[in-house]
C-alpha cells in the first residue's frame, strides 16, 4: 500500500523499514498528530536479558518517544507464567515468580539505554502485567472477557494453526495466552489511555484480538502496527550467532563481542541495518549501504560503533573498535577480548586444545572443535593449530593465550 505519512513517527516507520502492517494507516497517523500518543510493546521475561532479535522493537519505542509519543514497556510478569505459543514447536519451560522478577530487573537495565523513564508526558513507563493478571477471578474473567472470543477464530490464527498442522501438542494453558495478551491491551487503554500496540509480524493475530476486545468492551478505537520478522540476507534468524544469542546486557555478552557481531554484518545487510538500528539520516544509510569492496568495511565499523554506542555507551564502542584494530591489524591480544579462566588444578594433567575451544565458546562441542582444527580454522596465538589432542599445561599459560576460530572470533585463556 502507498500511503504518505504526515506524522513524524509514521514517516520514520515507513522510511526506515520498520513497518510491515498497520490496522488503519490514516487514522493512526491522524491520532499521532493530535498530541502525545501512548504506545506499548510487550516483552516476556524468559531470560535476564533481551537479545538482538528484540532490538527492532526497542528501537520502535525509542523512535515513538523521539517523535513525541509516550512509550510503554510492558513486562510480562503474568504472561510469562503461561508462555507465548506463537510459532513454537513445543511448550516453554515454566519459571518461578522469583525467576521472573529477577529477569525483569535484568531487562529493565537494557531499556534505560534506549528510552527515558520519568513522570513527564512523553517519559516512558515500565509496567508489569502481573499487576492485573495476578488478581483475576477465573469465573469473572471467563464471563466478562472469555465470551468475546470465538474458538473457531482462534484456531484459524497462523501461530496456532501451524502448531496443530504439525500435530504438535498445544496445552490449554498456552491456548489462553492470546486472550491474556488481548486483555493487556484493554487494561492499558483503560488505565493509561494506550492507543497503540506494536510488535513483530508474528504478533498480528494477538494484536487484532486486543483491538477487537477493546472495541467490544470499551467501544474505543485503538491501533496495531507490526514490524517485519527480520532475517539476515543469508536467511538466518536475527539475534543468533554461531556462538549463541547476541544478548543486550553486558554481563551476558561483552560489549566487544556485541560490537564484533555488527562488524561481521554481511555486505547486503549494512544499509538496512543502519536504518533500523542507528539514528543516522536515511540518505547516509543508503550511501554507506551502497559502498562496495573494502569501502563497505568502513560502513560496517560505523554500524558497529553506532549500535554499540546506543546499547553500551560511546566509551564501550570506542574500546571495542580499538581492541578490534589491535587484534586484526597489529596481531595483539587486545584488552577487551572475552576472557576465560582455567585453574591450576584443571591443568595438572593438561587440557586439550580442542577442550579449550569449547570452554571459550568458539566451538559448540569437542567434535566441532576437532573439525575446526582439521579444516585449518583454529589458531593459537596467531599460529595454526594442527593437532586436536595438543595439550596445554600450566607452563603454556605463564602468559594469556589467544584462541582464534576462523578470521574474526577470538578469546583469551588465562590462568586463574
Amino acid at each position: 500500500m502507498t500511503y504518505h505519512a504526515k506524522s513524524d513517527f509514521m514517516r520514520v516507520m515507513m522510511e526506515r523499514g520498520f513497518l510491515a502492517d498497520c490496522t488503519d494507516y490514516q487514522a493512526l497517523d491522524e491520532a499521532l498528530l493530535k498530541g502525545t500518543l501512548p504506545g506499548y510493546i510487550g516483552f516476556d521475561a524468559t531470560a535476564k536479558s533481551l537479545h538482538v532479535g528484540s532490538l527492532i522493537q526497542i528501537m520502535m519505542l525509542r523512535w515513538l518517544q523521539k517523535c513525541g509519543g509516550k512509550p510503554i514497556v510492558l513486562m510480562g510478569g503474568g504472561t510469562t507464567k503461561v508462555g507465548d505459543p506463537s510459532f513454537r514447536a513445543d511448550e516453554r519451560p515454566l519459571l518461578s515468580p522469583a525467576q521472573i522478577d529477577d529477569n525483569i530487573a535484568g531487562i529493565r537495565r537494557v531499556f534505560t539505554s534506549y528510552v527515558r523513564f520519568g513522570e513527564g508526558a512523553t517519559d516512558a513507563l515500565m509496567l508489569n502485567n502481573a499487576e492485573w493478571l495476578d488478581e483475576l477471578n477465573y469465573l469473572d474473567f471467563l464471563r466478562d472477557i472469555g465470551r468475546h472470543f470465538s474458538i473457531n477464530r482462534m484456531l484459524s490464527f497462523e501461530s496456532v494453526k501451524s502448531r496443530l498442522d504439525r500435530e504438535q501438542s498445544l496445552s490449554f494453558l498456552e491456548f489462553n495466552y492470546m486472550i491474556l495478551q488481548a486483555y493487556d491491551f484493554l487494561e492499558l487503554n483503560r488505565r493509561y489511555g494506550c492507543l497503540l500496540q506494536m510488535g513483530g509480524s508474528d504478533q498480528w493475530g494477538n494484536i487484532i484480538n486486543g483491538i477487537d476486545l477493546t472495541r467490544r468492551v470499551l467501544d474505543t478505537q485503538i491501533f496495531g502496527l507490526t514490524s517485519p520478522l527480520l532475517t539476515t540476507s543469508d536467511g538466518k534468524k536475527m539475534g543468533k550467532s554461531q556462538s549463541g544469542a547476541i544478548w543486550l546486557n553486558p554481563d551476558m555478552l561483552s560489549p566487544y563481542e556485541f560490537w564484533q557481531f555488527w562488524r561481521n554484518t554481511t555486505d547486503a545487510d549494512v544499509g538496512r541495518f543502519l536504518k533500523l538500528y542507528t539514528e543516522l539520516p536515511v540518505e547516509e544509510c543508503d550511501r554507506l549501504g551502497a559502498l562496495e569492496g573494502s569501502e563497505i568495511n568502513a560502513a560496517k565499523v560505523i554500524l558497529a560503533n553506532e549500535v554499540t554506542t546506543l546499547c553500551h555507551g560511546a566509551e564501550a564502542a570506542a574500546a571495542a573498535e580499538a581492541t578490534a584494530r589491535e587484534v586484526f591489524e597489529k596481531g595483539g591480544t587486545g584488552d577487551d577480548l572475552p576472557t576465560f579462566t582455567v585453574t591450576t588444578n584443571e591443568l595438572a594433567e593438561g587440557v586439550s586444545i580442542s577442550a579449550l575451544f569449547v570452554r571459550a565458546g568458539l566451538s559448540k562441542s569437542g567434535k566441532d572443535a576437532k573439525r575446526l582444527i582439521a579444516e585449518g580454522g583454529a589458531r593459537l596465538n596467531d599460529e595454526a593449530v594442527t593437532e586436536a589432542g595438543q595439550m596445554i599445561t600450566v607452563a603454556d599459560l605463564a602468559q594469556p593465550i589467544k584462541l582464534t576460530a576462523g578470521r574474526k572470533r577470538h578469546a583469551l585463556i588465562v590462568l586463574g
